[in-house]
């Protein structure tokens, strides 16, 4: 019977300490806050400032040709102001309906770009996280502009900042901005953190292909996002912005949720929030739960799966460009699927607000809207507002899984006169698609830091899978 007894005592023992051992957090620990929602459908956005952020973010210029050899920067309409000029009809999937958009050949227009490659990086573990702890935070959509902004607290002072994981800076404006910079931002102050500590001779840039940017100087304070804080986290002071970023008065800075290869400090690039928080975390991933009607969720440190229903469609992504980046070969329009030969490669990007996928994938989608045109002074493609737009989907890396966005959610913006412009546009031929918010506010998706993965499924609260 003591044998028994002594067997049973070291069986459960051996059982206590396989458990694991309850992870503690720091006194300061949220879990959770919100933002109060504000919606976006039926307020004024911006298609042409839309389209101008998203291609100077990647360092793109667009230019507008014509047959005639009229060529037009983005934004300027001809000199007869002859806009908008309707879509080049190009050959339809083979197994799709011929091209309904009306043609004009001897006035169509087509986009070309230019692009400067992005500075290549490498990491520092400068910065600190606290003690294990996972985070939520909401994202308010910006009622006139295309950005989701999220309070972040920085050395004790709140800004709104967009959170971007196609970029790796975490900058702010300052209060080393004039006051005419500063305008109606807020803008962080150093010495008003009993936190901050200098980065002496570090100093960061980011220049656009148009000339615009932000530069400034650089220190050390305590980030929290939520629940989840970085002890000593890289921020950057902007003491020098362009007049883009100053008129965006709902937007006070940028915390990039990229891999750090693109960072932009010098002389030693900086590790970005989610690096920083990352060992820390329950579960080495962060999520974005994007409204467009109202106040989204980012959450660190775990998958929330009540918030998704059916199978998360997870695929590899290579980082090595800095980017949540992968494969996407296909892309349905109205239900059926087509191949994209020679397709370039696509990445999950929160920061911008379209959906920009390869030229010919444009293309081949509004040649089945009828009406459809190439407006110069929109930027990109519109079409009636009372067409039927079919549903449109892309592939989402090795996983084979069609991310489908309903013709209903297509539209971004009227653009006056009964005209609309779409969320889906070209990219100009760059050699790389990007998949913003347009597709991303219609699903669950996890970004997995661990295995450097990306995942994607249905939202609970409405199913619109495309299998």
């Amino acid at each position: 019977m003591q044998r028994v007894l002594l067997f049973i005592f070291a069986v459960l023992a051996a059982v206590a300490l396989a458990a694991p051992t309850p992870r503690k957090h720091h006194s300061g620990h949220i879990g959770t806050f919100s933002a109060q929602a504000r919606g976006r459908k039926g307020a004024t956005r911006n298609p042409l400032k839309a389209m101008e952020r998203a291609y100077r973010k990647y360092n793109w210029s667009i230019t507008f040709n014509t047959p005639s050899g009229q060529t037009f920067t983005l934004g300027n309409p001809d000199s007869n102001g002859a806009d908008p000029a309707p879509a080049p009809a190009p050959p339809a999937p083979a197994t799709s309906a011929a091209a309904t958009s009306s043609a004009n050949n001897q006035d169509a227009a087509t986009l070309t770009r230019t692009t400067t490659a992005a500075p290549a990086a490498t990491t520092s573990a400068a910065a600190g996280a606290s003690e294990q702890e996972n985070g939520e935070v909401s994202a308010t959509p910006e009622p006139n502009e295309s950005e989701y902004l999220s309070p972040v607290s920085i050395g004790g002072q709140t800004l709104n900042l967009d959170f971007d994981t196609g970029s790796a800076d975490l900058w702010v404006f300052s209060t080393s901005l004039s006051s005419s910079s500063i305008g109606h931002h807020a803008a962080f102050d150093p010495s008003k953190s009993s936190t901050w500590e200098d980065y002496p001779g570090a100093s960061w840039q980011i220049m656009y292909g148009d000339g615009s940017g932000a530069s400034g100087t650089v220190g050390f304070d305590v980030v929290e996002v939520g629940g989840a804080t970085a002890s000593r986290q890289a921020v950057e002071i902007a003491t020098k912005v362009s007049s883009s970023f100053v008129s965006d008065e709902n937007n006070d800075g940028l915390l990039g949720l990229g891999f750090s290869k693109i960072n932009t400090i010098e002389p030693q690039p900086q590790k970005t929030f989610f690096e920083s928080v990352l060992p820390k975390l329950d579960q080495p991933v962060f999520t974005a739960d994007l409204e467009d009607d109202a106040a989204g969720t980012y959450e660190f440190g775990r998958v929330d799966t009540t918030k998704y229903t059916g199978t998360l469609h997870v695929t590899p992504v290579d980082s090595s460009n800095g980017f949540w980046e992968f494969a996407s070969t296909a892309y349905s329009i109205g239900g059926t699927t087509y191949q994209n030969s020679g397709a370039s490669t696509a990445i999950a990007d929160t920061g911008t607000s379209l959906l920009l996928v390869d030229d010919n994938v444009a293309q081949a989608f509004y040649a089945q809207v009828q009406g459809s045109q190439l407006s110069r002074t929109a930027g990109g493609y519109v079409y009636p507002c009372s067409a039927q737009v079919p549903d449109f989907g892309v592939q989402i890396g090795s996983s084979g899984f069609i991310a489908t966005i309903p013709g209903s959610d297509i539209t971004f913006a009227e653009v006056g006169q009964g005209t609309c412009f779409g969320g889906v546009q070209g990219n100009g031929g760059g050699g790389i698609q990007i998949f913003g918010d347009v597709l991303l506010k219609q699903y669950f998706a996890v970004f997995n830091g661990g295995n450097e993965s990306f995942g994607i499924a249905a939202k609970s609260a409405q199913v619109n899978t495309k299998a």
